[in-house]
């Protein structure tokens, strides 16, 4: 990462926010957080972590938590998770945006991400807010605990990877055709360890809500974040957020050095469409059109902004959903957005043409009730297809831009929507309502001193951390392919998430769209490990990938490569993410043990080596953990560390 030539957008905010370190290849850097991002699904763990760290106030200079996920409040745990939530932001200095003021990503974009911030969230898709020019990274929700009690955010330095953009879109073609490309070209594994900064003639084509959808989905491809400059254009959206104190000029300096480089003439792309079942799997929507859908689904945290709204409306005006269309559905990614489209009357042209409107949550995205037919295609302006991730098991969820679906919606098949005629022009309007009634500003510290924080029977506390022992021992508990999504160790859908602050309850889901036999077979063995391909844990930012197979058993996972958010978890809690090769994993079969004899000493070593005996002899598995990161897993996890260094309640 260092230059001899002009910086980059985003060395210019690391350095600015570097506490130790030197930003130089493969360095460790601690950086300063100005921000922090929460919400309900991952938020409940984070803030038992963080009680457990002992400090008596949040010390970042904004925490703000919001309730987006899951909302459905099918019993008490729900309903007394949210009274947890609220009355523990309260207590700690936190802001809380309650049920339907909108996706964390969206609302936090609109409201208080700013240019030349470090923002850090407990939610994958936290990179969305690098539309307006900020530092966005999502982690772990123990990551994050630790960051509110004062923390620095310790980042290996990243590749920065400059993308060019020359030309400018072409009607029907839309920015969300932007990072499918990318996603065709690179991979769901091609960003990993990567921070991608938007610059070249084409960036000024694009307003800050054409920008939003590559930054949330930039962490499709693995990436840890996505960054435009702080331009005019973001002057404009601030402006129109009636915020443009907050605007400054930020951009790369002329001939910055960029680590890697690539292009995207805009003016080239057409319509593409991720088909069943991964954001890569990216084809021409021509190349599958006319074949009939189930379901069409607007919205998102990825897709909200007025345009992605009003387009639809605009196509659909005068028609009804085709009979053959079981479902069109739209959850509006904010409260200021529905009652934006409602003032502009895009709402009623959507009722009138038949769209179900849900409330402002991440609703169908993660399996919150709109579960497609078995089978059939759901085409959704969603970010992510993975394999019942929408609630139904066995489904083909494809997702696209708001025009495809649009044109999608209108016919009832698959549809370029090119051959629709002229597109509608959209107009913005003027400005949008802004009310932030509902987000609970949390009171003066003599106040909240005295608030009694809420706690239901299914807020549990997670297990103590403990250090790792001399060695390690088990047997294989379930053997793996590539790109395993943490959706499958720790499932969406509205039974699941109703159990997020309850480990043990939780725990029996792991593994269930994998295998359903795991959990009885982790129970059984009481102890082993995980074998895996590449890419382990991509996917949701959700600690409870970790915490489930842990709490089950596990105490290692063997895989040829591993997700960032996933691997920087496992460590987190304790867990050793080992480097194996196709031989260790052809052989890997469930039930084998294993055995890892010196592993405490090995680790405490500098090797990067650890020995593993197997019934198929002696192997020597590689690890890449720096020395921090062996320090953590030789503690038992974060915590563990914090404390056996005396460095627990906050930071100084």
């Amino acid at each position: 990462m260092k230059s001899k030539k002009g910086r980059s957008l985003v060395r210019k905010i690391l350095e600015a926010h570097l506490i130790d370190g030197t930003l130089d290849q493969d360095a460790e850097n601690s950086f300063r957080v100005d921000q922090v991002l929460l919400q309900d699904a991952t938020g409940t763990m984070a803030f038992m972590e963080f009680e457990e760290i002992g400090t008596s106030r949040v010390k970042v200079p904004l925490a703000i938590v919001y309730v987006d996920h899951n909302m459905l409040q099918i019993d008490y745990r729900n309903a007394e998770d949210h009274l947890f939530l609220q009355t523990f932001a309260a207590r700690y200095g936190i802001h809380y945006s309650r049920p339907g003021n909108g996706i964390c990503h969206q609302v936090h974009t609109e409201r208080y991400a700013r240019p030349g911030a470090f923002l850090v969230g407990s939610d994958s898709h936290t990179p969305t807010s690098g539309a307006v020019g900020c530092i966005a990274i999502g982690s772990g929700g123990i990551d994050i605990a630790t960051a509110l009690a004062g923390y620095a955010f310790d980042l290996k330095s990243p590749i920065i990877c400059g993308v060019r953009l020359e030309g400018k879109l072409q009607p029907w073609v839309q920015s969300k055709d932007v990072i499918l490309e990318l996603l065709r070209r690179l991979t769901v594994k091609g960003g990993v360890n990567r921070i991608f900064e938007f610059h070249g003639p084409g960036v000024e084509t694009l307003s800050v809500m054409e920008r939003a959808p590559i930054c949330n989905m930039i962490t499709e491809l693995g990436a840890t974040s996505a960054i435009f400059p702080s331009d005019e254009r973001t002057r404009e959206w601030l402006r129109w957020q009636k915020r443009e104190h907050d605007w400054i000029s930020l951009r790369a300096d002329s001939a910055a050095h960029y680590d890697e480089q690539l292009t995207i003439d805009l003016s080239t792309l057409e319509p593409l469409i991720a088909c069943p079942h991964s954001p890569d799997n990216v084809v021409p929507v021509r190349e599958v059109a006319g074949r009939a859908v189930a379901q069409v689904c607007f919205g998102s945290s990825v897709n909200s902004w007025f345009s992605d709204l009003a387009l639809p409306a605009a196509v659909l005006r005068g028609h009804r959903v085709p009979a053959t269309v079981q479902s069109v559905t739209l959850n509006p990614g904010s409260r200021q957005i529905l009652d934006t489209i409602d003032r502009a009357g895009v709402l009623l042209e959507l009722i009138e043409s038949g769209v179900r409107v849900l409330e402002p949550a991440c609703g169908p995205c993660v399996g919150m009730g709109s579960a497609p037919p078995e089978g059939m295609p759901s085409v959704r302006t969603f970010n992510r297809n993975f394999k019942g991730r929408s609630g139904t098991w066995n489904d083909a969820v494809y997702l696209c831009s708001p025009a495809t679906a649009a044109a999608t919606a209108l016919t009832g098949v698959i549809t370029d929507p090119r051959t629709l005629g002229k597109m509608p022009k959209i107009t913005l309007p003027d400005q949008p309502t802004i009310d932030d009634r509902f987000v609970i500003v949390p009171p003066p510290l003599e106040e909240a001193e005295k608030i009694r924080v809420f706690r239901g029977r299914n807020i549990v506390s997670p297990p103590p951390q403990s250090p790792l022992g001399l060695a390690l021992s088990g047997e294989v508990l379930i053997v793996l392919g590539d790109n395993v999504s943490t959706g499958s160790m720790s499932p969406d859908g509205a039974e699941v998430m109703a159990d997020r602050s309850n480990l043990e309850a939780i725990a029996k889901y792991c593994f269930m769209k994998e295998d359903r036999d795991f959990v009885r077979r982790a129970k059984l063995a009481g102890t082993g490990f995980i074998v895996a391909g590449d890419n382990y844990g991509q996917g949701s930012s959700r600690e409870h990938a970790v915490l489930a197979p842990k709490y089950l058993g596990v105490v290692a996972v063997f895989a040829k490569s591993f997700a960032r958010i996933h691997r920087r978890n496992l460590i987190y809690q304790g867990l050793l993410p080992l480097l194996i090769d196709d031989d260790f994993l052809k052989a890997a079969a469930i039930g084998k043990p294993i055995l890892l004899p010196t592993v405490h000493s090995e680790l405490d070593s500098e090797k990067g080596r650890i020995t593993v005996q197997t019934a198929n002899g002696r192997y020597e598995s590689r690890h890449d953990l720096s020395t921090r990161e062996r320090a953590i897993v030789l503690s038992g996890g974060i915590l563990s560390y914090l404390s056996r260094r005396g460095l627990m309640h906050g930071a100084a």
